[in-house]
């Protein structure tokens, strides 16, 4: 490296420290947001620059004249060689659900100072190894799901246990997606009708490529995003016009369905039909819109009205229970690291990227991309007012039916909001109330909206608002779609140790049955979120939470064994510390929502309490209609955080034994390593 390359990532350096050190010792009323975006981007570069590369040619020694799973098992429906950027775009669409969006909106009610810390260290450290070690490992094995990796490499035990309770995950995760996208486009025929669009938009994007003007990616690409943008104006109209709107103005369950609907759709249509496309023309509005807000910030300078840490970290916070060791980590999820990603690195991911040398941009760099979203999430819920933020968040069971009741409620926080004041802001957003507008997704869009229009014009308030809430949205849907495909691949992994057929992942009765199985059950989940009183996020995202960074546990289990067993012992920590804090984190926070007496942690005490007041008679006649349901869910929600807690264990104990035998020298499972074949695409 030259001597000013030198002075250059030196310079970096300096700065990047001088901004988390600004960040995280300030404690004055307000920090300007510009700190975040600084340190941010300073340790981005850093960490991709040095220690991605060391990774890549050091540890993972990738080789670019090796030829892909996409060149050699090519059948044109899964396996697909692909250009690196739309791949990069199907990956990041993909993996970029609602975590790096609502999990740092929601656990800014710690403040900003624990979740920025965390979103900063757990990517570069965590979420970006995993992301990038995991796709890897799958391109070596066939684009193997993670479950059958665990399977073949460790043993018929951890990764039997791996197999069923990975796909078990991703089945709650998925319910959420969900869940986040109905909480956002309930009673709003603007954002219904806007996200509606994107499917036929999609799929004539698709075609287009594929049949019309094949590789002209250009032009397809620019007939998609003018689409979208039209798609959002459109929306406007439809909800002005009487007609129209009625069409698009649903209540939760309408949505859910329709949602469910869709996810099978997804997942049984060619790859480049629906998914590829979709999640490459949403990757243009994610990008896009991420760079409009970092720009809009940059010009404006706002300040953060949220306190660096709030009163809220022993636990009592109204947006969900528990204190800030250990659950600032489970609601931060995928900002950080995220279990959700090794299943998009092994699954959709490795069956289109055609060259090796592209996995640290699009795994390591895929997640560094995440991570700054969040960190723009975090920014867009921290300038609000925070009176208005838990205004927005907090649900009406715990501030109250009535507007006047939840303000009285969150000024005795200490901070302060009126009535007018939320009353004026639904207007200049389009909508017809904002208070417990919970999920973490509208909050999140008031704050986008807010500053775009301070920077690029007030008048246009409304239209920011549903920009941001269709921006949320694709964001999600197009994780969502993803994930029930590759639920799909993990199911079909799993009945192949049965019947070799139906492992074919383009044998189409397979296709079918997996994919039906697989909507049926996250729609369940979706469902019982869609009905509870409280918005569904206390019941399930602490348990989307748990799940994905148990996950992500299981993922690193797996790279860590397999990292051993190749002969690189002396490099398994990059996966090894990051896997045993999660363990950590992971194992404290179940235990809490098992155990805790406390009603608004622990699920069997919740179940308890529901139960007692529903025995009384003491229940409002809505949450008695559905309370029996909410109670077995309540109890469905603990014995699932106990299986998944026992399925870690199960992999990591597993992992640990195959690393000691290796170590004496004793017999393991031998490398499922596929033989290395010449690539002929290489240019």
């Amino acid at each position: 490296m030259s001597i000013n390359k030198k002075i250059m990532w030196g310079l970096v350096a300096v700065l990047g420290a001088y901004a988390m050190s600004t960040i995280a010792t300030y404690r004055g009323e307000t920090i300007n947001a510009l700190w975040l975006i600084t340190a941010a981007l300073c340790i981005y570069a850093i960490a991709y620059r040095f220690y991605a590369a060391w990774i890549a040619a050091k540890v993972l020694v990738i080789d670019e004249t090796r030829a892909t799973p996409a060149e050699r098992l090519d059948n044109g429906r899964d396996f697909i060689p692909t250009n690196k950027w739309i791949v990069f775009g199907h990956h990041f669409a993909a993996i970029a659900g609602p975590g790096p969006l609502v999990g740092p909106t929601l656990a800014a009610q710690f403040g900003y100072l624990p979740g920025t810390l965390w979103i900063l260290v757990g990517a570069v450290l965590g979420g970006a190894v995993q992301d990038m070690v995991t796709l890897f490992l799958s391109m070596r094995r066939n684009g193997r799901s993670l479950g059958q990796m665990a399977r073949d490499e460790i043993g018929v035990v951890g990764g039997s246990a791996a197999l069923v309770g990975t796909f078990m995950i991703m089945i709650i995760l998925i319910a959420v997606l969900g869940l986040v996208v109905v909480n956002a486009m309930k009673h709003s025929p603007w954002a219904t009708s806007t996200v509606a669009a994107t499917i036929p938009i999609a799929m004539l994007v698709g075609v287009y490529m594929r049949h019309i003007r094949p590789g002209r990616v250009l032009e397809a690409s620019a007939i998609g995003v003018a689409l979208l943008l039209f798609s959002v104006l459109a929306g406007g109209w439809v909800d002005h016009h009487e007609t129209l709107r009625v069409w698009f103005d649903h209540d939760g369950l309408p949505l859910a369905y329709a949602i469910i609907v869709y996810g099978f759709a997804a997942a049984v249509l060619p790859v480049w039909l629906l998914l590829a496309p979709r999640d490459y023309l949403s990757t243009f509005m994610k990008l896009g819109t991420v760079l409009l807000l970092a720009v809009a910030i940059v010009i404006l300078r706002p300040d953060i009205h949220m306190p660096a840490i709030t009163q809220f970290t022993d636990g009592t916070g109204p947006i969900f229970g528990g204190k800030l060791f250990p659950f600032v980590f489970i609601t931060i999820a995928c900002g950080a690291i995220s279990g959700f990603h090794a299943l998009i690195a092994s699954g959709t991911t490795p069956k289109l990227l055609s060259n090796e040398r592209d996995i640290r941009m699009i795994g390591y760099g895929g997640m560094l991309l995440e991570s700054f979203v969040a960190i723009m999430a975090m920014i867009a819920a921290t300038v609000l007012e925070p009176g208005v933020f838990f205004a927005i968040n907090s649900p009406a069971g715990v501030v109250g039916k009535e507007a006047i009741d939840a303000v009285a409620k969150i000024n005795s926080w200490g901070f302060a909001v009126t009535v007018e004041q939320m009353e004026q802001l639904a207007k200049d957003m389009g909508e017809s109330t904002l208070f417990a507008r919970t999920g973490g997704a509208p909050s999140l869009a008031v704050g986008m909206a807010s500053i775009f229009g301070s920077a690029f014009g007030k008048h246009l308030l409304a239209l920011w608002y549903h920009f941001a809430i269709m921006f949320e949205a694709i964001f999600i849907l197009t994780t969502l779609d993803a994930g029930t495909r590759v639920g799909r691949f993990m199911l079909q992994d799993m009945l192949g140790n049965f019947n070799k057929k139906l492992g074919e992942t383009s044998y189409t009765p397979s296709v079918i049955l997996t994919s039906s199985i697989v909507v049926a059950g996250w729609g369940y989940f979706l469902y019982i979120g869609v009905i509870d009183p409280n918005g569904g996020v206390n019941i399930l995202w602490p348990l989307f939470g748990i799940a994905n960074q148990m996950l992500a546990a299981i993922a690193l289990s797996v790279a860590t064994g397999i990292l051993v067993k190749s002969g690189k012992l002396k490099y398994a920590w990059i996966t090894a510390l990051p896997l045993t804090w999660l363990v950590a984190i992971t194992t404290a926070a179940s235990y809490q929502k098992v155990f805790s007496e406390d009603v608004r942690v622990g699920f069997f005490a919740a179940a308890n309490d529901l139960s007692t007041k529903l025995a009384s008679g003491t229940l409002p006649a809505d949450k008695a209609a559905v309370a029996p349901q909410l109670i077995f869910n309540q109890h469905l929600d603990a014995y699932l955080t106990l299986f998944f807690v026992v399925v870690l264990w199960v992999v990591v104990i597993d992992m640990l034994r195959v690393t000691k035998r290796y170590i004496q020298g004793k017999p393991t499972l031998p490398v499922s390593e596929t033989t290395y074949v010449k690539t002929n695409l290489l240019t």
